[in-house]
Protein backbone atom coordinates (compact mmCIF):
# COMPACT_ATOMS: atom_id res chain seq x y z
CA UNK A 1 0.00 0.00 0.00
CA UNK A 2 1.15 3.52 -0.80
CA UNK A 3 2.34 5.07 2.45
CA UNK A 4 3.49 8.44 1.09
CA UNK A 5 2.33 11.85 2.37
CA UNK A 6 0.02 11.94 -0.68
CA UNK A 7 -1.67 8.78 0.61
CA UNK A 8 -2.21 10.41 4.02
CA UNK A 9 -3.51 13.54 2.30
CA UNK A 10 -6.15 11.38 0.63
CA UNK A 11 -7.02 9.87 4.02
CA UNK A 12 -7.38 13.40 5.44
CA UNK A 13 -10.04 14.19 2.85
CA UNK A 14 -12.25 11.50 4.36
CA UNK A 15 -12.02 12.83 7.94
CA UNK A 16 -15.24 14.25 9.44
CA UNK A 17 -16.02 17.97 9.73
CA UNK A 18 -16.17 17.64 13.51
CA UNK A 19 -14.05 18.51 16.57
CA UNK A 20 -11.63 15.86 17.74
CA UNK A 21 -8.07 14.63 18.17
CA UNK A 22 -5.79 13.28 15.42
CA UNK A 23 -2.63 11.15 15.69
CA UNK A 24 0.19 10.70 13.14
CA UNK A 25 1.89 7.24 13.22
CA UNK A 26 5.17 6.10 11.66
CA UNK A 27 5.96 2.70 10.08
CA UNK A 28 6.79 1.22 13.53
CA UNK A 29 3.31 2.18 14.76
CA UNK A 30 4.82 4.82 17.04
CA UNK A 31 2.82 8.01 17.59
CA UNK A 32 4.75 10.94 16.11
CA UNK A 33 2.34 13.77 16.88
CA UNK A 34 -1.01 14.36 18.59
CA UNK A 35 -3.14 17.40 17.81
CA UNK A 36 -6.60 18.79 18.50
CA UNK A 37 -8.93 20.42 15.98
CA UNK A 38 -12.20 22.29 15.84
CA UNK A 39 -12.61 20.67 12.41
CA UNK A 40 -10.58 17.49 11.88
CA UNK A 41 -10.76 17.50 8.07
CA UNK A 42 -9.68 21.14 7.62
CA UNK A 43 -6.92 20.92 10.23
CA UNK A 44 -5.26 17.76 8.88
CA UNK A 45 -5.66 18.85 5.26
CA UNK A 46 -3.84 22.09 6.11
CA UNK A 47 -0.63 20.08 6.63
CA UNK A 48 -0.67 19.09 2.96
CA UNK A 49 -2.04 22.35 1.55
CA UNK A 50 1.01 24.36 2.65
CA UNK A 51 3.98 24.43 0.27
CA UNK A 52 6.48 25.14 3.04
CA UNK A 53 6.90 23.89 6.59
CA UNK A 54 9.64 24.24 9.15
CA UNK A 55 12.22 21.42 9.16
CA UNK A 56 10.68 19.40 12.01
CA UNK A 57 7.20 19.43 10.51
CA UNK A 58 8.62 18.35 7.15
CA UNK A 59 10.51 15.46 8.78
CA UNK A 60 7.42 14.42 10.77
CA UNK A 61 5.24 14.34 7.64
CA UNK A 62 7.90 12.36 5.78
CA UNK A 63 7.92 9.71 8.54
CA UNK A 64 4.14 9.53 8.90
CA UNK A 65 2.38 6.60 7.22
CA UNK A 66 -1.14 6.79 8.68
CA UNK A 67 -3.55 8.86 10.73
CA UNK A 68 -6.02 7.94 13.45
CA UNK A 69 -8.68 10.25 14.81
CA UNK A 70 -11.13 10.47 17.70
CA UNK A 71 -14.30 12.56 17.40
CA UNK A 72 -15.49 14.39 20.53
CA UNK A 73 -18.47 16.59 21.39
CA UNK A 74 -16.71 19.97 21.32
CA UNK A 75 -13.32 21.67 21.18
CA UNK A 76 -13.10 21.82 24.96
CA UNK A 77 -13.29 18.01 25.11
CA UNK A 78 -10.70 17.87 22.30
CA UNK A 79 -8.30 19.96 24.38
CA UNK A 80 -8.83 17.75 27.44
CA UNK A 81 -8.25 14.57 25.43
CA UNK A 82 -5.21 15.98 23.64
CA UNK A 83 -3.66 17.02 26.95
CA UNK A 84 -4.25 13.55 28.42
CA UNK A 85 -2.93 11.65 25.38
CA UNK A 86 0.23 13.77 25.10
CA UNK A 87 1.09 13.02 28.73
CA UNK A 88 0.35 9.32 28.22
CA UNK A 89 2.29 8.77 24.96
CA UNK A 90 4.80 11.66 24.97
CA UNK A 91 5.10 11.92 21.15
CA UNK A 92 8.42 13.10 19.82
CA UNK A 93 7.07 16.15 17.95
CA UNK A 94 4.66 17.50 20.57
CA UNK A 95 5.24 20.28 23.04
CA UNK A 96 6.26 18.41 26.17
CA UNK A 97 5.14 19.91 29.46
CA UNK A 98 7.42 19.42 32.43
CA UNK A 99 6.83 16.12 34.21
CA UNK A 100 4.88 16.74 37.42
CA UNK A 101 7.25 14.46 39.34
CA UNK A 102 10.09 16.94 38.95
CA UNK A 103 8.25 19.47 41.11
CA UNK A 104 7.30 19.27 44.80
CA UNK A 105 3.62 19.33 45.78
CA UNK A 106 1.50 19.64 48.93
CA UNK A 107 -0.93 16.74 49.29
CA UNK A 108 -3.97 16.40 51.57
CA UNK A 109 -4.52 12.65 51.68
CA UNK A 110 -7.80 10.81 51.09
CA UNK A 111 -8.00 9.32 54.59
CA UNK A 112 -10.61 9.43 57.28
CA UNK A 113 -8.15 11.56 59.27
CA UNK A 114 -6.23 13.25 56.40
CA UNK A 115 -2.53 14.01 56.57
CA UNK A 116 -0.88 17.06 54.96
CA UNK A 117 2.40 16.03 53.35
CA UNK A 118 5.17 17.27 51.05
CA UNK A 119 5.77 14.95 48.08
CA UNK A 120 7.16 14.72 44.55
CA UNK A 121 5.06 11.70 43.61
CA UNK A 122 1.81 13.06 42.23
CA UNK A 123 -0.93 10.44 41.99
CA UNK A 124 -4.50 11.70 42.24
CA UNK A 125 -5.81 8.57 43.99
CA UNK A 126 -3.64 9.43 47.03
CA UNK A 127 -5.39 12.72 47.69
CA UNK A 128 -5.72 16.37 46.64
CA UNK A 129 -2.53 17.97 45.32
CA UNK A 130 -1.66 21.67 45.43
CA UNK A 131 1.16 23.17 43.43
CA UNK A 132 3.51 22.53 41.83
CA UNK A 133 6.11 24.60 43.66
CA UNK A 134 9.65 25.37 42.49
CA UNK A 135 10.89 26.04 46.00
CA UNK A 136 11.05 23.34 48.65
CA UNK A 137 11.62 26.13 51.18
CA UNK A 138 8.22 27.67 50.31
CA UNK A 139 6.45 24.38 50.95
CA UNK A 140 8.26 23.77 54.24
CA UNK A 141 7.36 27.29 55.43
CA UNK A 142 3.72 26.71 54.49
CA UNK A 143 3.58 23.31 56.19
CA UNK A 144 5.27 24.77 59.26
CA UNK A 145 2.48 27.38 59.47
CA UNK A 146 -0.21 24.71 59.10
CA UNK A 147 1.48 22.54 61.74
CA UNK A 148 1.71 25.48 64.14
CA UNK A 149 -1.96 26.41 63.66
CA UNK A 150 -3.78 23.09 63.35
CA UNK A 151 -1.41 20.33 64.47
CA UNK A 152 -2.46 17.68 61.92
CA UNK A 153 -1.12 14.19 62.50
CA UNK A 154 2.13 13.14 60.77
CA UNK A 155 1.98 9.42 61.63
CA UNK A 156 1.17 6.71 59.05
CA UNK A 157 -1.25 4.83 61.28
CA UNK A 158 -4.40 3.38 59.67
CA UNK A 159 -6.45 5.87 61.61
CA UNK A 160 -10.21 5.17 61.46
CA UNK A 161 -12.99 5.85 63.93
CA UNK A 162 -13.46 2.10 64.28
CA UNK A 163 -9.80 1.56 65.26
CA UNK A 164 -9.94 4.51 67.67
CA UNK A 165 -13.02 3.03 69.36
CA UNK A 166 -11.16 -0.28 69.73
CA UNK A 167 -8.30 1.57 71.47
CA UNK A 168 -5.69 0.15 69.11
CA UNK A 169 -3.29 3.11 69.54
CA UNK A 170 -1.35 4.93 72.21
CA UNK A 171 -0.29 8.60 72.25
CA UNK A 172 3.19 9.26 70.88
CA UNK A 173 5.93 11.84 71.38
CA UNK A 174 4.19 14.28 68.98
CA UNK A 175 1.35 14.66 71.50
CA UNK A 176 3.69 15.13 74.45
CA UNK A 177 5.65 17.91 72.73
CA UNK A 178 2.40 19.63 71.65
CA UNK A 179 2.55 19.15 67.86
CA UNK A 180 -0.43 16.75 67.63
CA UNK A 181 -3.80 16.71 69.42
CA UNK A 182 -3.92 12.88 69.52
CA UNK A 183 -7.04 12.03 67.52
CA UNK A 184 -5.68 8.44 67.59
CA UNK A 185 -6.92 8.04 71.17
CA UNK A 186 -9.98 10.28 70.88
CA UNK A 187 -8.46 13.41 72.50
CA UNK A 188 -9.51 15.31 69.34
CA UNK A 189 -12.85 14.48 67.72
CA UNK A 190 -13.14 13.56 64.06
CA UNK A 191 -15.35 16.59 63.34
CA UNK A 192 -12.90 18.98 64.98
CA UNK A 193 -9.96 17.38 63.16
CA UNK A 194 -11.64 17.65 59.73
CA UNK A 195 -12.71 21.27 60.45
CA UNK A 196 -9.04 22.08 61.04
CA UNK A 197 -8.10 20.35 57.79
CA UNK A 198 -10.65 22.50 55.93
CA UNK A 199 -9.10 25.68 57.36
CA UNK A 200 -5.63 24.39 56.46
CA UNK A 201 -6.85 23.66 52.91
CA UNK A 202 -7.98 27.30 52.55
CA UNK A 203 -4.56 28.53 53.70
CA UNK A 204 -2.75 26.21 51.29
CA UNK A 205 -4.97 27.56 48.49
CA UNK A 206 -3.92 31.09 49.53
CA UNK A 207 -7.34 32.13 50.85
CA UNK A 208 -5.97 33.63 54.05
CA UNK A 209 -8.46 36.51 54.23
CA UNK A 210 -11.27 33.95 54.19
CA UNK A 211 -9.66 32.03 57.08
CA UNK A 212 -8.97 35.23 59.05
CA UNK A 213 -12.58 36.37 58.65
CA UNK A 214 -13.88 32.99 59.79
CA UNK A 215 -11.57 32.93 62.83
CA UNK A 216 -12.48 36.50 63.81
CA UNK A 217 -16.17 35.59 63.86
CA UNK A 218 -15.38 32.49 65.90
CA UNK A 219 -13.27 34.53 68.34
CA UNK A 220 -16.04 37.11 68.85
CA UNK A 221 -18.58 34.34 69.38
CA UNK A 222 -16.41 32.70 72.05
CA UNK A 223 -15.80 36.06 73.75
CA UNK A 224 -19.56 36.69 73.95
CA UNK A 225 -19.91 33.33 75.69
CA UNK A 226 -17.16 34.40 78.16
CA UNK A 227 -14.83 31.69 76.85
CA UNK A 228 -11.86 34.03 76.96
CA UNK A 229 -9.13 31.39 77.05
CA UNK A 230 -10.43 29.74 73.86
CA UNK A 231 -10.97 33.16 72.25
CA UNK A 232 -7.37 34.07 73.03
CA UNK A 233 -6.14 30.88 71.36
CA UNK A 234 -8.08 31.91 68.22
CA UNK A 235 -6.54 35.39 68.48
CA UNK A 236 -3.05 33.87 68.55
CA UNK A 237 -3.90 31.88 65.41
CA UNK A 238 -5.04 35.05 63.63
CA UNK A 239 -1.78 36.79 64.60
CA UNK A 240 0.27 33.90 63.17
CA UNK A 241 -1.66 33.96 59.86
CA UNK A 242 -1.40 37.76 59.65
CA UNK A 243 2.36 37.52 60.18
CA UNK A 244 2.70 34.89 57.47
CA UNK A 245 0.45 36.86 55.09
CA UNK A 246 2.60 39.98 55.58
CA UNK A 247 5.52 38.10 54.05
CA UNK A 248 3.58 37.47 50.83
CA UNK A 249 4.19 39.89 47.97
CA UNK A 250 1.15 42.17 47.86
CA UNK A 251 0.66 43.34 44.29
CA UNK A 252 -2.96 44.43 43.93
CA UNK A 253 -5.60 44.45 46.65
CA UNK A 254 -8.38 44.27 44.04
CA UNK A 255 -7.05 41.09 42.40
CA UNK A 256 -9.03 38.41 44.18
CA UNK A 257 -8.32 35.19 42.30
CA UNK A 258 -6.51 35.22 38.96
CA UNK A 259 -3.70 33.37 37.20
CA UNK A 260 -1.06 35.49 35.46
CA UNK A 261 1.33 34.28 32.75
CA UNK A 262 4.43 35.69 31.11
CA UNK A 263 6.25 34.15 28.15
CA UNK A 264 9.67 34.61 26.56
CA UNK A 265 11.41 32.52 23.94
CA UNK A 266 14.64 31.90 22.08
CA UNK A 267 15.39 29.53 19.19
CA UNK A 268 15.23 26.43 21.39
CA UNK A 269 12.56 26.90 24.04
CA UNK A 270 9.65 28.86 25.43
CA UNK A 271 9.96 30.08 29.02
CA UNK A 272 6.72 30.47 30.99
CA UNK A 273 6.32 32.33 34.28
CA UNK A 274 3.18 31.65 36.34
CA UNK A 275 1.85 33.78 39.22
CA UNK A 276 -1.12 32.80 41.39
CA UNK A 277 -2.84 35.89 42.79
CA UNK A 278 -5.31 35.51 45.67
CA UNK A 279 -6.62 38.35 47.84
CA UNK A 280 -4.15 40.80 46.33
CA UNK A 281 -0.98 38.77 46.97
CA UNK A 282 1.25 36.38 45.07
CA UNK A 283 0.67 33.16 46.96
CA UNK A 284 2.28 30.82 44.48
CA UNK A 285 4.62 31.06 41.49
CA UNK A 286 6.84 28.91 39.34
CA UNK A 287 8.67 28.93 36.00
CA UNK A 288 8.77 26.19 33.40
CA UNK A 289 10.64 25.60 30.15
CA UNK A 290 8.94 24.13 27.07
CA UNK A 291 11.21 22.84 24.29
CA UNK A 292 10.28 23.96 20.80
CA UNK A 293 9.30 21.02 18.62
CA UNK A 294 7.34 22.10 15.52
CA UNK A 295 7.66 25.89 15.34
CA UNK A 296 4.81 26.38 17.82
CA UNK A 297 3.47 29.92 18.31
CA UNK A 298 3.41 31.66 21.73
CA UNK A 299 -0.40 31.36 21.65
CA UNK A 300 -0.24 27.58 21.17
CA UNK A 301 2.30 27.08 23.96
CA UNK A 302 0.40 29.33 26.36
CA UNK A 303 -2.80 27.39 25.71
CA UNK A 304 -1.13 24.07 26.56
CA UNK A 305 0.65 25.34 29.69
CA UNK A 306 -2.19 27.47 31.08
CA UNK A 307 -4.80 24.77 30.44
CA UNK A 308 -2.60 22.15 32.12
CA UNK A 309 -2.06 24.30 35.22
CA UNK A 310 -5.74 25.29 35.40
CA UNK A 311 -6.81 21.65 35.02
CA UNK A 312 -4.39 20.38 37.67
CA UNK A 313 -5.58 23.06 40.11
CA UNK A 314 -9.17 21.81 39.71
CA UNK A 315 -10.27 24.88 37.73
CA UNK A 316 -10.10 27.09 40.84
CA UNK A 317 -10.11 30.36 38.89
CA UNK A 318 -12.05 31.69 35.94
CA UNK A 319 -9.57 34.25 34.59
CA UNK A 320 -6.05 33.99 33.16
CA UNK A 321 -4.10 37.18 32.39
CA UNK A 322 -1.85 36.55 29.37
CA UNK A 323 0.37 38.61 26.99
CA UNK A 324 -1.26 37.09 23.87
CA UNK A 325 -4.66 35.47 23.50
CA UNK A 326 -4.73 31.74 22.60
CA UNK A 327 -6.97 30.77 19.70
CA UNK A 328 -9.22 28.62 21.91
CA UNK A 329 -10.90 29.35 25.24
CA UNK A 330 -11.56 26.34 27.50
CA UNK A 331 -15.04 26.19 29.01
CA UNK A 332 -15.03 27.90 32.41
CA UNK A 333 -11.93 30.01 31.75
CA UNK A 334 -11.56 33.39 30.10
CA UNK A 335 -8.41 35.01 28.72
CA UNK A 336 -7.55 38.60 29.55
CA UNK A 337 -4.92 40.53 27.56
CA UNK A 338 -4.64 43.77 29.59
CA UNK A 339 -3.84 47.11 28.00
CA UNK A 340 -3.86 49.28 31.11
CA UNK A 341 -4.37 49.26 34.85
CA UNK A 342 -3.35 46.89 37.62
CA UNK A 343 -3.70 43.71 35.55
CA UNK A 344 -1.25 45.10 32.99
CA UNK A 345 1.25 45.68 35.81
CA UNK A 346 0.79 42.09 36.97
CA UNK A 347 1.25 40.80 33.44
CA UNK A 348 4.44 42.89 33.02
CA UNK A 349 5.73 41.42 36.28
CA UNK A 350 5.17 37.90 34.90
CA UNK A 351 6.87 38.91 31.63
CA UNK A 352 9.94 40.14 33.53
CA UNK A 353 10.06 36.86 35.47
CA UNK A 354 9.87 34.91 32.20
CA UNK A 355 12.73 36.93 30.67
CA UNK A 356 14.92 36.55 33.77
CA UNK A 357 14.20 32.81 33.80
CA UNK A 358 15.19 32.61 30.11
CA UNK A 359 18.42 34.55 30.71
CA UNK A 360 19.34 32.33 33.65
CA UNK A 361 18.75 29.18 31.57
CA UNK A 362 20.79 30.67 28.71
CA UNK A 363 23.62 31.58 31.09
CA UNK A 364 23.80 28.01 32.38
CA UNK A 365 23.76 26.55 28.85
CA UNK A 366 26.30 29.03 27.53
CA UNK A 367 28.64 28.27 30.41
CA UNK A 368 28.57 24.62 29.35
CA UNK A 369 28.81 25.31 25.62
CA UNK A 370 30.13 28.71 24.38
CA UNK A 371 28.89 27.90 20.86
CA UNK A 372 25.30 28.27 22.11
CA UNK A 373 26.10 31.84 23.22
CA UNK A 374 27.53 32.66 19.80
CA UNK A 375 24.47 31.29 18.00
CA UNK A 376 22.12 33.25 20.27
CA UNK A 377 24.03 36.50 19.74
CA UNK A 378 24.03 36.02 15.98
CA UNK A 379 20.31 35.26 15.98
CA UNK A 380 19.64 38.37 18.07
CA UNK A 381 21.79 40.52 15.79
CA UNK A 382 20.06 39.16 12.71
CA UNK A 383 16.62 39.87 14.18
CA UNK A 384 17.42 43.34 15.59
CA UNK A 385 19.10 44.57 12.39
CA UNK A 386 16.47 42.91 10.13
CA UNK A 387 19.10 40.95 8.20
CA UNK A 388 18.38 38.23 5.66
CA UNK A 389 21.42 36.14 6.63
CA UNK A 390 23.22 35.28 9.83
CA UNK A 391 25.99 37.91 10.32
CA UNK A 392 28.75 35.49 11.29
CA UNK A 393 31.29 37.57 9.30
CA UNK A 394 31.24 41.37 9.81
CA UNK A 395 33.60 44.13 8.65
CA UNK A 396 33.63 47.64 10.10
CA UNK A 397 35.37 50.73 8.62
CA UNK A 398 36.58 54.02 10.13
CA UNK A 399 38.60 57.03 8.90
CA UNK A 400 41.14 59.04 10.86
CA UNK A 401 43.03 62.29 10.16
CA UNK A 402 44.32 65.31 12.06
CA UNK A 403 43.19 68.54 10.42
CA UNK A 404 43.43 66.82 7.06
CA UNK A 405 46.98 65.48 7.58
CA UNK A 406 48.02 61.83 7.31
CA UNK A 407 44.54 60.51 6.38
CA UNK A 408 44.21 56.78 7.06
CA UNK A 409 41.43 54.22 7.40
CA UNK A 410 40.92 50.93 9.23
CA UNK A 411 38.99 47.74 8.55
CA UNK A 412 38.32 45.40 11.48
CA UNK A 413 36.84 41.92 11.13
CA UNK A 414 34.55 40.07 13.54
CA UNK A 415 33.79 36.40 13.06
CA UNK A 416 31.06 34.84 15.19
CA UNK A 417 30.78 38.12 17.18
CA UNK A 418 34.49 38.00 18.13
CA UNK A 419 37.43 40.07 16.83
CA UNK A 420 39.58 38.29 14.21
CA UNK A 421 42.67 40.49 14.62
CA UNK A 422 44.81 38.66 12.06
CA UNK A 423 42.34 39.87 9.41
CA UNK A 424 42.45 43.54 10.44
CA UNK A 425 43.69 45.91 7.71
CA UNK A 426 44.76 49.55 7.68
CA UNK A 427 44.94 51.83 4.63
CA UNK A 428 46.71 55.01 3.60
CA UNK A 429 44.29 57.28 1.75
CA UNK A 430 45.78 57.80 -1.71
CA UNK A 431 43.29 59.72 -3.87
CA UNK A 432 41.93 62.25 -1.35
CA UNK A 433 43.65 65.38 -0.14
CA UNK A 434 42.54 67.11 3.03
CA UNK A 435 39.78 66.14 5.46
CA UNK A 436 37.07 64.57 3.29
CA UNK A 437 35.55 61.66 5.18
CA UNK A 438 33.00 60.87 2.46
CA UNK A 439 35.58 60.59 -0.32
CA UNK A 440 37.98 58.67 1.96
CA UNK A 441 35.27 56.14 2.81
CA UNK A 442 34.39 55.74 -0.87
CA UNK A 443 38.03 55.03 -1.73
CA UNK A 444 38.57 52.46 1.03
CA UNK A 445 35.35 50.52 0.35
CA UNK A 446 36.20 50.45 -3.36
CA UNK A 447 39.78 49.24 -2.78
CA UNK A 448 38.78 46.64 -0.16
CA UNK A 449 36.05 44.92 -2.14
CA UNK A 450 37.65 45.31 -5.57
CA UNK A 451 40.58 43.30 -4.26
CA UNK A 452 38.37 40.71 -2.54
CA UNK A 453 36.36 40.27 -5.73
CA UNK A 454 39.45 39.91 -7.93
CA UNK A 455 41.03 37.38 -5.56
CA UNK A 456 37.79 35.42 -5.10
CA UNK A 457 37.80 36.11 -1.38
CA UNK A 458 34.86 35.63 0.97
CA UNK A 459 32.54 38.62 1.24
CA UNK A 460 31.19 39.67 4.65
CA UNK A 461 27.55 39.20 5.57
CA UNK A 462 27.40 42.68 7.11
CA UNK A 463 29.36 45.92 6.60
CA UNK A 464 29.26 48.54 9.36
CA UNK A 465 30.29 52.08 8.43
CA UNK A 466 31.38 54.28 11.34
CA UNK A 467 29.45 57.38 10.31
CA UNK A 468 26.03 58.67 9.40
CA UNK A 469 24.12 59.06 6.14
CA UNK A 470 26.98 60.74 4.23
CA UNK A 471 29.61 58.06 4.83
CA UNK A 472 27.03 55.31 4.27
CA UNK A 473 26.00 56.80 0.90
CA UNK A 474 29.64 57.06 -0.18
CA UNK A 475 30.22 53.39 0.70
CA UNK A 476 27.04 52.33 -1.14
CA UNK A 477 28.17 54.20 -4.28
CA UNK A 478 31.45 52.24 -4.30
CA UNK A 479 29.60 48.93 -3.91
CA UNK A 480 27.32 49.88 -6.80
CA UNK A 481 30.33 50.68 -8.97
CA UNK A 482 31.70 47.22 -8.22
CA UNK A 483 28.26 45.65 -8.84
CA UNK A 484 28.31 44.29 -5.27
CA UNK A 485 25.44 46.30 -3.80
CA UNK A 486 22.75 43.98 -2.49
CA UNK A 487 25.16 41.06 -2.06
CA UNK A 488 26.10 42.24 1.43
CA UNK A 489 24.05 44.00 4.11
CA UNK A 490 25.41 47.45 5.00
CA UNK A 491 24.50 49.92 7.75
CA UNK A 492 25.89 53.20 9.08
CA UNK A 493 26.35 54.00 12.76
CA UNK A 494 26.20 57.72 13.63
CA UNK A 495 28.54 58.58 16.48
CA UNK A 496 26.54 61.01 18.63
CA UNK A 497 23.25 59.21 19.32
CA UNK A 498 24.24 55.76 18.00
CA UNK A 499 21.64 55.99 15.27
CA UNK A 500 21.61 53.14 12.76
CA UNK A 501 21.03 54.12 9.12
CA UNK A 502 20.05 51.87 6.22
CA UNK A 503 20.73 52.71 2.55
CA UNK A 504 17.98 54.82 1.01
CA UNK A 505 16.25 55.44 4.36
CA UNK A 506 16.67 58.85 5.98
CA UNK A 507 14.94 57.77 9.20
CA UNK A 508 17.39 56.14 11.62
CA UNK A 509 16.67 53.09 13.77
CA UNK A 510 17.45 53.09 17.48
CA UNK A 511 18.32 49.93 19.40
CA UNK A 512 17.77 49.60 23.12
CA UNK A 513 20.84 51.05 24.84
CA UNK A 514 21.24 47.85 26.86
CA UNK A 515 20.63 45.45 23.98
CA UNK A 516 23.21 42.83 23.14
CA UNK A 517 23.11 43.80 19.46
CA UNK A 518 24.06 47.40 20.18
CA UNK A 519 26.88 46.22 22.43
CA UNK A 520 28.33 44.18 19.55
CA UNK A 521 28.01 47.10 17.12
CA UNK A 522 29.64 49.43 19.65
CA UNK A 523 32.48 46.98 20.08
CA UNK A 524 32.98 46.90 16.29
CA UNK A 525 32.91 50.70 16.10
CA UNK A 526 35.29 51.17 19.04
CA UNK A 527 37.70 48.56 17.70
CA UNK A 528 37.75 50.16 14.22
CA UNK A 529 38.30 53.59 15.79
CA UNK A 530 41.11 52.32 18.03
CA UNK A 531 42.84 50.56 15.14
CA UNK A 532 42.59 53.64 12.88
CA UNK A 533 43.82 56.05 15.59
CA UNK A 534 46.75 53.78 16.47
CA UNK A 535 47.83 53.53 12.82
CA UNK A 536 47.39 57.28 12.32
CA UNK A 537 49.47 58.07 15.41
CA UNK A 538 52.29 55.72 14.36
CA UNK A 539 52.35 57.21 10.85
CA UNK A 540 52.38 60.78 12.17
CA UNK A 541 55.09 60.05 14.74
CA UNK A 542 57.23 58.28 12.14
CA UNK A 543 56.91 61.19 9.76
CA UNK A 544 57.82 63.69 12.45
CA UNK A 545 60.85 61.66 13.51
CA UNK A 546 61.98 61.08 9.93
CA UNK A 547 61.80 64.79 9.23
CA UNK A 548 63.61 65.55 12.46
CA UNK A 549 66.51 63.22 11.62
CA UNK A 550 67.06 64.96 8.29
CA UNK A 551 67.47 68.30 10.07
CA UNK A 552 70.24 67.14 12.45
CA UNK A 553 73.36 69.08 11.48
CA UNK A 554 76.13 66.71 10.40
CA UNK A 555 73.81 63.81 9.48
CA UNK A 556 73.20 63.29 5.77
CA UNK A 557 70.87 61.09 3.77
CA UNK A 558 73.51 58.35 3.37
CA UNK A 559 74.06 58.13 7.15
CA UNK A 560 70.31 58.17 7.76
CA UNK A 561 69.83 55.34 5.26
CA UNK A 562 72.40 53.18 7.09
CA UNK A 563 70.68 53.80 10.43
CA UNK A 564 67.18 53.05 9.12
CA UNK A 565 68.43 49.90 7.42
CA UNK A 566 69.86 48.64 10.71
CA UNK A 567 67.33 49.93 13.28
CA UNK A 568 64.19 49.81 11.15
CA UNK A 569 62.58 53.07 12.35
CA UNK A 570 63.33 56.60 13.57
CA UNK A 571 61.84 55.66 16.94
CA UNK A 572 64.44 52.89 17.42
CA UNK A 573 67.24 55.25 16.38
CA UNK A 574 66.13 57.83 18.93
CA UNK A 575 66.26 55.31 21.79
CA UNK A 576 69.36 53.36 20.68
CA UNK A 577 72.48 53.38 22.98
CA UNK A 578 75.56 55.33 21.74
CA UNK A 579 77.58 52.11 21.51
CA UNK A 580 75.13 50.58 19.02
CA UNK A 581 74.97 53.78 16.95
CA UNK A 582 78.79 53.93 16.93
CA UNK A 583 79.05 50.47 15.37
CA UNK A 584 77.07 51.68 12.34
CA UNK A 585 78.13 55.32 11.79
CA UNK A 586 81.13 55.92 14.08
CA UNK A 587 81.36 57.47 17.50
CA UNK A 588 81.40 61.14 16.47
CA UNK A 589 78.14 60.97 14.49
CA UNK A 590 76.59 58.82 17.21
CA UNK A 591 77.35 61.52 19.79
CA UNK A 592 75.85 64.20 17.49
CA UNK A 593 72.57 62.25 17.32
CA UNK A 594 72.53 61.61 21.06
CA UNK A 595 73.23 65.29 21.87
CA UNK A 596 70.43 66.36 19.54
CA UNK A 597 67.81 64.25 21.29
CA UNK A 598 69.17 65.19 24.75
CA UNK A 599 68.70 68.89 23.95
CA UNK A 600 65.07 68.16 23.15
Amino acid sequence: MDKTPQHIAREAASLPDAPGVYKFFDSDNTILYIGKAKNLKKRVQSYFAKSQHNNKTTVMLRKAVRIEHIVVANENDALLLENSLIKQWQPRYNVMLKDDKTYPWVCITNEEFPRIVYTRNKADFIGEFYGPYTSGYTIKTLLSLVKQLYKPRSCRLKLTQENINKAKFDVCLEYHIGTCLAPCVGFQSKDDYRANIEEARSIIKGRMLHVIGYLQQKMMSLAKEYKYEEANQIKEKIAIIESFKAKSTVVNNKAKNIDVYGIAHDNHSYYISYLKIIDGAIVHSFNTEVKRRMNETPEEVLLHVAFDIWNRNRKDTNEAVVPVKPDFTPEGLKWKVPTKGDKLKLQELAQRNARFFMMEKQRILEKRDPEIAIERKLQTLKKDLRLAEMPYYIECFDNSNLQGTNPVASCVVFRNTRPSKKEYRHYNIKTVSGANDFASMSEIIFRRYKRLSEEGGELPKLIVIDGGKGQLSAAVDSLKTLDLYGKMAIIGLAKRLEEIYYPGDSTPMYLDKNSESLKIIRQLRDEAHRFAITFHRKKRDKQMLDNELLHIKGIGEKTLGLLLKHFGSAHNIKHAPVDELSKIIGKSKALIIQDHFKKQ
